[in-house]
């Protein structure tokens, strides 16, 4: 049930994760591809936590860097599971300590609008005027 690994090709090291889902026309994806030998001697652990959380540890000097990449629901998917992505985000958020970095990166189908709500967060510019409730949700789990 997919497929994970390692390999170097034309001076990058490329790192890849599958997770398949039975019955549904699935999948997600994850590549990392790094230039440096230091960066991928920094490899600390690569882990496929759901069909749509993967994460990468990296070593650092003096704390650890946690790189997740997500895949939220779409728009039109029900509150349910666009909930049960959020309370598992938070859990996997919460099982690293305080103390590494962590950054986010994927697809959060969010649109982010122009409401004066947000502005402390993402600043004036948006190119939409409204925002979608995958926005609200990230923005409320990020803040």
């Amino acid at each position: 049930m997919g497929q994970r690994g390692h390999s170097r090709s034309r001076g990058f090291y490329l790192f890849f994760m599958e997770k398949e889902i039975i019955n549904m026309f699935y999948f997600i994806s994850f590549i990392y591809l790094f230039k440096h030998h230091r960066i991928v001697t920094a490899v600390k652990r690569t882990e496929c936590v759901s069909n749509r959380i993967l994460s990468i540890v990296l070593r650092d000097r003096w704390c650890s860097i946690i790189v997740l990449n997500v895949h939220e629901p779409s728009e039109e998917k029900s509150d349910y599971s666009k909930g049960s992505f959020y309370k598992e985000l938070e859990q996997v958020f919460d099982h690293f300590p305080t103390y590494h970095m962590k950054a986010l990166f994927g697809d959060f189908n969010a649109k982010l609008g122009r409401e004066d709500i947000f502005k402390a967060t993402k600043g004036n510019g948006s190119l939409h005027q409204d925002s979608n409730d995958n926005g609200v949700r990230i923005v409320n789990f990020v803040t």
